[in-house]
C-alpha cells in the first residue's frame, strides 16, 4: 500500500515535472513566433479565440498565451475583447494534454519507450545550442510526462479492489459537488489542471472512479485553476485584472454550465453509446472536458464586448498619469514587459515634449514645477521596472529593445534636466536671433509628440535627427557673431555668455529628443528594422550629450 502511494506521488512529480520542461523548452522554441502569431491573427475576438487554442495547445502552457495578450493589450495592440477572445481560447487550448495523456500514455503505454526519449532529449539539450538546445529540453519533457504517466498507472494499479468508486461520494448532487470541491482542492495543491486531469485518468483507467464520478472532478480542476488567475492579478495592471477577474468568470460560469449537463451527458452515452463508455472511459472523460470548454467558448464569444464592458466597469482605469501600464506581472516575460512599457515610455515622451513646447512658446511658458514634479516620479518608477526586466544578448531583438527602453529613460531624463533651466529658456525667448533658431525645434517636435498621442506605433525620428544638425550648424554660426561683437564692444560679455549657454542648451535638447524618437521606435518594434543591421543598433556617436563644437 505505500509502495503504491509513492508510486502516485513520484508519478504525479514527474509528470508535472514534465510538462515544466516540456513547456519552457517549447516556449523557447516559440519565442518571438508566439507573439507574432496572436497579434497579427487576432483581429475578433472568434479569430482570437481560435488562435488563442492552437498556440496554447502547441506550447503547452496557457500562461504563456494569456501574459501575451495582457502585454499586447498593455501596448495597444489590442482591444480588451479581442485579448479575451485569446483568454478563452486558451481554456480550449489546454484540454490538449488530456487528449495526449489518453491517446499516448494510456492507449499506446509510453512509459517504458519513453526513457530513452527522455535520455536523448537530455543529451540533445547539454550539447547542443540556441534551438537545438530547446528542442532536446522539449523532447526530454515529453519523455517525462510519459513516465510519470506510467508510474501513476503503477500505483493507482496497487488499489485496484482497495480504492473503489464507493470510497468515493455517491452520485448524487451532494456527492458530485464534494467531488467539484475536490478537483478544487487538488488544482490549487498541485497548481496544474492538468496534473488532476491526469490523475483523474489514472483513476478512471483503475477503475477506482467512475467516469462520472472523474468528470465532475475534473470540473472542480477547471475551477480551480481561477484561483491561480487571481492570485496572479496582485500587484498586476489594470489589463492583467481584467484577464485574471475575466478568466475567473468564465470558468465559474462554464463550470457551474457543465456540472448541470454531467448527469444528461452520461445518460445519453449509456443509451446511445454505452460500448464506448465501457471501453472508452478515459476518451470520454478527455471528451467531456474538451466539449464543455468548446461550448463555453461559443457562448461566451458574442458577448465579449459587453463582458469587456463589464470588467471596464468593475477595474476602471485609474487616473494615474503615464505608469499605469506598468505591469509588474510580466516581468517574468521580458517580451510582453517590454510591450507594456513601450507605451508607458511613449506617454512619458509625448509629456515631456509638450513641455519643451510649453517653454519654447513665448505665450506658454509656465509650465511650472508640477509638471515636472510628476514626469520626475514617472521617470523614477519607470526606471524600477525596465531595471527588473531581465534580458540577455541570447533572446536576440528583445534584448536590443531592452537597450533601448534604457536609453530612452535616460534620454528623458536628461531633457527634464534641460527643462529645469529656467534661465536658458528665458534667455532662448528674449534673444530675437537665438528665439529664431530655436523655434525651428517646434514643428518636428510637435509632429512626434502628436503621434504618440495619437497611439502610432512609429514615429518620424528623421526630422528630430535634421533640427539638430540645422541647431549644431546656426549654432555655430550664431556663436561667431556674439563674439565679434563681444571683441568689437558691441555686447556685455557676461550677458553673451548666457546666450551662448542658452544656444549650447537648445543644441542638447534637440540631440535629447531625437535620440528618445529613435530608440522609442526600436523599443516598441517586434522586429529589427529591416533597413538597419542589429550590429549598428546603437551609431557611433555617443549616447551621452555630445561635445560642443569649437
Amino acid at each position: 500500500m505505500t509502495g503504491s502511494v509513492l508510486l502516485c506521488l513520484g508519478g504525479l512529480g514527474l509528470f508535472l515535472l514534465g510538462m515544466a520542461v516540456l513547456t519552457d523548452g517549447l516556449r523557447a522554441l516559440a519565442g518571438r513566433a508566439l507573439r507574432r502569431i496572436l497579434s497579427r491573427f487576432t483581429r475578433s475576438p472568434l479569430s482570437g479565440a481560435l488562435t488563442g487554442a492552437v498556440t496554447t495547445a502547441v506550447v503547452q502552457s496557457s500562461s504563456a498565451t494569456t501574459v501575451a495578450a495582457v502585454g499586447f493589450v498593455g501596448a495597444g495592440l489590442l482591444t480588451f475583447p479581442q485579448a479575451l477572445g485569446i483568454v478563452l481560447g486558451a481554456n480550449v487550448g489546454t484540454t490538449m494534454t488530456g487528449w495526449l495523456v489518453a491517446l499516448l500514455g494510456f492507449k499506446l503505454e509510453l512509459g517504458t519507450a519513453a526513457m530513452p526519449i527522455v535520455l536523448g532529449g537530455a543529451l540533445i539539450h547539454l550539447f547542443a545550442r540556441g534551438r537545438a538546445s530547446a528542442v532536446g529540453f522539449a523532447v526530454a519533457g515529453f519523455g517525462l510526462i510519459f513516465v510519470g504517466i506510467s508510474l501513476l498507472q503503477q500505483g493507482m494499479g496497487g488499489f485496484v479492489g482497495i480504492v473503489t468508486p464507493e470510497s468515493f461520494p455517491s452520485d448524487t448532487w451532494t456527492g458530485r459537488l464534494l467531488l467539484v470541491g475536490f478537483g478544487i482542492g487538488f488544482t490549487i495543491l498541485t497548481q496544474s489542471s492538468s496534473a488532476g486531469v491526469a490523475t483523474a485518468l489514472a483513476a478512471v483507467n483503475a477503475s477506482a472512479m467512475t467516469v462520472q464520478q472523474a468528470a465532475a472532478a475534473v470540473i472542480g480542476m477547471d475551477i480551480g485553476t481561477t484561483v491561480t488567475a487571481l492570485l496572479a492579478t496582485v500587484g498586476g495592471s489594470v489589463h492583467a485584472k481584467r484577464t485574471g477577474y475575466a478568466h475567473a468568470m468564465y470558468n465559474l460560469l462554464a463550470g457551474t454550465a457543465a456540472f448541470l449537463i454531467l448527469v444528461p451527458f452520461m445518460q445519453g452515452l449509456e443509451r446511445f453509446a454505452p460500448r464506448l463508455l465501457d471501453s472508452e472511459p478515459e476518451l470520454v472523460l478527455v471528451g467531456f472536458h474538451t466539449l464543455f470548454n468548446v461550448i463555453g467558448v461559443s457562448v461566451a464569444l458574442p458577448f465579449a464586448a459587453e463582458f469587456g464592458g463589464l470588467l471596464g466597469r468593475l477595474v476602471p482605469i485609474k487616473a494615474a498619469p503615464f505608469t499605469q501600464s506598468l505591469d509588474r506581472s510580466l516581468l517574468d516575460a521580458p517580451a510582453a514587459a517590454l510591450d507594456a512599457l513601450g507605451t508607458t515610455l511613449a506617454d512619458l515622451a509625448a509629456g515631456t515634449f509638450e513641455l519643451v513646447l510649453q517653454l519654447l512658446s513665448v505665450t506658454r511658458a509656465d509650465a511650472g514645477e508640477a509638471r515636472v514634479t510628476q514626469l520626475r516620479e514617472a521617470f523614477g518608477e519607470t526606471r524600477e521596472y525596465v531595471e527588473r526586466i531581465r534580458s540577455s544578448p541570447d533572446q536576440g531583438w528583445t534584448y536590443h529593445r531592452h537597450l533601448s527602453a534604457m536609453h530612452v529613460i535616460d534620454h528623458l531624463d536628461r531633457l527634464a534636466d534641460r527643462c529645469e533651466e529656467s534661465d536658458r529658456w528665458a534667455t532662448l525667448r528674449e534673444d530675437p536671433e537665438l528665439a529664431i533658431i530655436a523655434r525651428q525645434l517646434e514643428p518636428s517636435i510637435n509632429e512626434v509628440r502628436k503621434a504618440l498621442v495619437h497611439g502610432e506605433r512609429t514615429v518620424r525620428e528623421d526630422g528630430l535627427e535634421a533640427g539638430w544638425q540645422v541647431l549644431q550648424d546656426q549654432g555655430r554660426g550664431y556663436r561667431e557673431r556674439v563674439l565679434e561683437r563681444v571683441a568689437g564692444g558691441e555686447a556685455d560679455a557676461v550677458e553673451s555668455v548666457e546666450r551662448l549657454d542658452a544656444a549650447r542648451g537648445a543644441r542638447r535638447v534637440a540631440y535629447h529628443a531625437w535620440r528618445i524618437a529613435f530608440h522609442l521606435n526600436r523599443c516598441r518594434a517586434h522586429e529589427a528594422p529591416e533597413q538597419e543591421p542589429r550590429a549598428t543598433l546603437v551609431p557611433p556617436h555617443a549616447e551621452a550629450e555630445p561635445p560642443e563644437a569649437s
